[in-house]
């Protein structure tokens, strides 16, 4: 697999709109792992799954976050199921996993890291897991979304730190809205990932499906049962609505290659 002088992957894989890095789990670590330790300025990796297609179809405006990341790596195996259908191979490395193949292989204990989301409790949990002795913690504000001057200040935080990794864990599209803004501070260095819920099931704080679920694509229903209050409508009402978007996404390839 290929790079040019700034690690950008060169086998792009184009669905539903999005330009995937095209990188399998083991890929995206080496990537990763290269850059972070590389004298370049900030970059971030995007995790876009199934929740995030259904929201750029609503919101549109928020594109520009995910085609100025660095890495788009595809969070979900339905995603990965239905590019199928179109004869497209889509690699999976999702936000959780490649957050814990950072923590296990790649991150010193005593280097900074940097956190940006999360609670107090769920960050003395993580930094006791993995004994990290430098674990530099923002406590973002709620609402993140519609709170531009909190945006500023965690990515203000972040670009003050002199961190090669940068965990931004405060779901879609917050945590893209931090990484972009990280990345208008010409002074930022590091890697910024955006990866969700990844450090809750690191810590423990929430319990991750088992794998065999994994494989089979049923993360979802995990999640859905442990969190029904809180997910019923993203997996049951806003979710399916993916798979017309593929219908007209397919669609629109097929007219556009018959044109």
């Amino acid at each position: 697999m290929a790079f040019d002088g700034s690690l950008q992957q060169t086998r792009a894989v184009s669905f539903l709109g999005f330009r995937f890095s095209g990188l399998d789990l083991d890929a995206a670590v080496d990537a990763v792992s290269a850059r972070a330790t590389l004298d370049l300025p900030f970059a971030y990796v995007a995790t876009p799954n199934v929740a995030h297609a259904v929201g750029l179809d609503d919101e549109p405006g928020r594109w520009a976050l995910y085609d100025a990341a660095w890495l788009t790596l595809n969070d979900s195996r339905i995603l990965k199921r239905l590019a199928a259908k179109a004869n497209i191979d889509l690699p999976q490395a999702t936000g959780a996993d490649l957050t814990e193949r950072l923590f296990d292989t790649v991150i010193d204990r005593h280097e900074p890291v940097v956190v940006i989301g999360g609670d107090e409790k769920g960050i003395a949990e993580l930094k006791q897991r993995y004994g990290l002795t430098d674990l530099r913690w923002h406590d973002a504000a709620r609402n993140l979304k519609d709170n531009p001057h909190a945006v500023v200040d965690a990515a203000a935080f972040a670009a003050r730190q002199d961190a090669r990794f940068i965990f931004i864990c405060v779901g879609a599209p917050q945590q893209e809205m931090i990484a972009y803004a990280i990345a208008q501070h010409a002074g930022a260095t590091g890697v910024g990932l955006c990866v969700g819920a990844a450090l809750e099931f690191l810590s423990g704080r929430k319990a991750r499906a088992p794998r065999w679920m994994r494989a089979m694509g049923l993360e979802w229903l995990h999640r859905l049962a442990s969190e029904p209050a809180r997910l019923w409508r993203r997996y049951l009402v806003e979710g399916p609505r993916v798979f017309s978007l593929f219908a007209t996404w397919r669609s629109s390839m097929a007219a556009a290659s018959a044109a």
